[in-house]
C-alpha cells in the first residue's frame, strides 16, 4: 500500500479483490459529491442535540425527522432547527416504539441514535432491517446475545451499523496511532484505557437540571439521572468500556489480523453513590437506603491473539478528575496521556526521562486533523465529535461502510457482559467471542488511513 493512499482508495481495491470486507451495502463504489444524506434522529436529549447542532450545519445533510419521548427535549432540538434557518422536519412524539413510525419514512437514508443504552439494540436492528444506515451512541449490545443479534442483522441486510465512539477521533490519540503505524513506538506490548469521570452529578440531581446538587434518580431526576444509575443499582461490571477501548483496539489492529482472547474482571466494594446520596440528600433520603451494585472501580485486563495485553478501568462513583487514563507502551518506548508524556529510547532528550509529549504530538499529528481541524475547531468534545459525524455522512453519502463497522461496535460493547461474567466468577478468565467468525485474520486496518476520513 503507498504511504499515503487514502481510505476511498483502499476501499475500492479491497471491494474489487474481495478481501477485508463483508458487509457492502449495493452502489459500493458510487460517488455523488452533490448528495445530501437525509438524516432522521431517534432521541432527542443532550446528547442527541449535540449530533443534530452539527448535522445543522452542513450542507451535505437534510434533517428529516427527529423523535423522542418527551416534550421538553423536542423543544430544544426544533429551536435549534429554528434558529439555524432549517425547514422543520417531521416530529415524532409517540411514544417509546414511535422511533418506528420514522423508520417507516422512506426519505431517510441514515438514522443516529442517542437514546437509553437498553435501546440501543432493538433501535438499530430495526433500522437495519429498514435499509437505513446506523450511527449509534455508545453502546450497542449489552449482552453477548444482543451482540451477536446485531451482526447477523448487519450481515444479513447489508446495512452498517458504526457505534458513534468519538474518543478514536481524538487529536492526541490519533497522532500516536500515526507514531504507532510508522513504528515508533516499537512493537506494542501493553496498552492501557478506561473510563474515569466523576460522574456523581450526572447520576442523580434535583430533577430540574442536568447536574448539580441532588440525591434524586429516575422518575423524579432529569436526563441521564432518569435511566443511567439504576444499570449502578443492578449492574456489577465495566459499563462503559468504549472511549477506553476503542482506541488501543484500534491501534492493535483488533477485528483486523487481531482479536481479543480472553478477559479476566475484578470490582471494588461500592461506597461512592452511596455517601453521594447522604452528602446531598442526607440519611433520612429514600436513596440512601438503595444497595448500589456496581463496584467503584472496576478493573479489566484483556489479552489478545498476537499477546499485547489491556488493562481497562471504569472509576465513575468517586470524586476524581477526569481521565481516560491512555497509555501505550513498546519495545521502543512509552505514551501516557496523564503525565502528558512521552518516551522514546535514543530518541527522547535524556535518557530514562519524559519528554513533553506535545512536541511528539504537533509533528506526528494525524494527516485528518491537520486537513480538517479548522473544521472541528468548536465542535463537541474537543471536536472529536465533529470526526465522527463527518465519518459516518461521509460513508453514508459514499456508499461505503463505515470506518468503525459493526464488528467494532459489538466486540467493544461485548467487555460489558464478559466483565459483569467475570466478577460474578469471582475474577475468573472468560473467553472472549470471535464476532468475525474468523475474518479477522484476513481483514486489513484501513481505519483514518492517510488523509481522508
Amino acid at each position: 500500500m503507498k504511504a499515503h493512499q487514502t481510505r476511498r482508495e483502499f476501499m475500492k481495491s479491497a471491494a474489487l479483490a474481495g478481501v477485508g470486507i463483508t458487509i457492502l451495502p449495493s452502489g459500493l463504489l458510487a460517488k455523488d459529491k452533490e448528495q445530501k444524506v437525509r438524516l432522521g434522529i431517534i432521541g432527542t436529549g443532550f446528547r442527541g442535540q449535540s449530533h443534530l447542532e452539527l448535522a445543522l450545519k452542513r450542507s451535505d445533510v437534510e434533517v428529516i425527522a427527529l423523535c423522542d419521548v418527551q416534550q421538553r427535549m423536542m423543544n430544544m432540538a426544533l429551536d435549534m432547527v429554528s434558529k439555524a434557518g432549517k425547514p422543520k422536519p417531521a416530529v415524532i412524539l409517540d411514544g417509546p416504539y414511535g422511533y418506528k413510525k420514522l423508520l417507516e419514512n422512506k426519505d431517510i437514508d441514515a438514522v443516529i441514535i442517542a437514546t437509553p443504552w437498553e435501546w440501543h439494540t432493538a433501535m438499530c436492528l430495526d433500522a437495519m432491517n429498514a435499509k437505513k444506515y446506523v450511527g449509534c451512541e455508545v453502546i450497542t449490545g449489552t449482552t453477548l446475545d444482543e451482540c451477536w443479534e446485531l451482526v447477523h442483522t448487519s450481515e444479513r441486510t447489508g446495512m452498517p451499523l458504526m457505534m458513534m465512539e468519538n474518543v478514536c477521533y481524538r487529536r492526541d490519540v490519533m497522532a500516536v496511532m500515526n507514531m504507532v503505524r510508522q513504528g515508533l513506538f516499537g512493537e506494542l506490548i501493553h496498552l492501557q484505557g478506561g473510563y474515569q469521570h466523576d460522574l456523581r452529578e450526572v447520576k442523580f440531581n434535583d430533577g430540574t437540571d442536568q447536574t448539580g446538587p441532588g440525591a434524586e434518580f429516575g422518575e423524579k431526576a432529569f436526563s441521564e439521572a432518569q435511566w443511567r444509575t439504576w444499570h449502578s443499582v443492578n449492574r456489577n461490571g465495566d459499563l462503559y468500556p468504549t472511549h477506553g477501548i476503542g482506541p488501543v483496539a484500534m491501534m492493535t489492529n483488533i477485528n483486523r489480523g487481531n482479536r481479543f482472547t480472553q478477559l479476566v474482571s475484578y470490582a471494588t466494594k461500592a461506597r461512592g453513590l452511596h455517601e453521594y446520596v447522604v452528602k446531598t440528600g442526607g440519611e433520612a433520603h429514600p436513596n440512601a437506603k438503595v444497595n448500589f451494585k456496581l463496584g467503584d472501580v472496576v478493573t479489566t485486563m484483556i489479552r489478545t491473539a498476537n499477546d499485547e495485553t489491556i488493562l481497562l478501568q471504569h472509576d465513575t462513583n468517586l470524586p476524581r478528575p477526569y481521565s481516560l487514563g491512555f497509555r501505550v507502551q513498546g519495545t521502543k518506548g512509552i505514551w501516557m496521556d496523564v503525565n502528558k508524556s512521552i518516551y522514546l529510547e535514543g530518541r527522547s532528550k535524556e535518557a530514562h526521562r519524559w519528554d513533553e509529549a506535545k512536541a511528539w504530538l504537533d509533528k506526528y499529528d494525524h494527516p485528518l486533523w491537520a486537513k480538517y481541524g479548522s473544521d472541528a475547531s468548536g465542535a463537541g468534545h474537543g471536536g472529536m465529535d465533529w470526526f465522527v459525524l463527518n465519518a459516518f455522512v461521509e460513508s453514508v453519502k459514499r456508499k461505503t461502510p463505515t470506518p468503525q463497522d459493526v464488528y467494532d461496535a459489538v466486540t467493544w460493547s461485548a467487555i460489558t457482559p464478559l466483565s459483569e461474567t467475570s466478577i460474578q466468577l469471582g475474577g475468573e478468565s472468560v473467553d472472549f467471542p470471535d464476532f468475525t467468525g474468523g475474518k479477522w485474520m484476513y481483514r486489513k486496518n484501513d481505519f483514518a488511513l492517510g488523509d481522508d476520513y
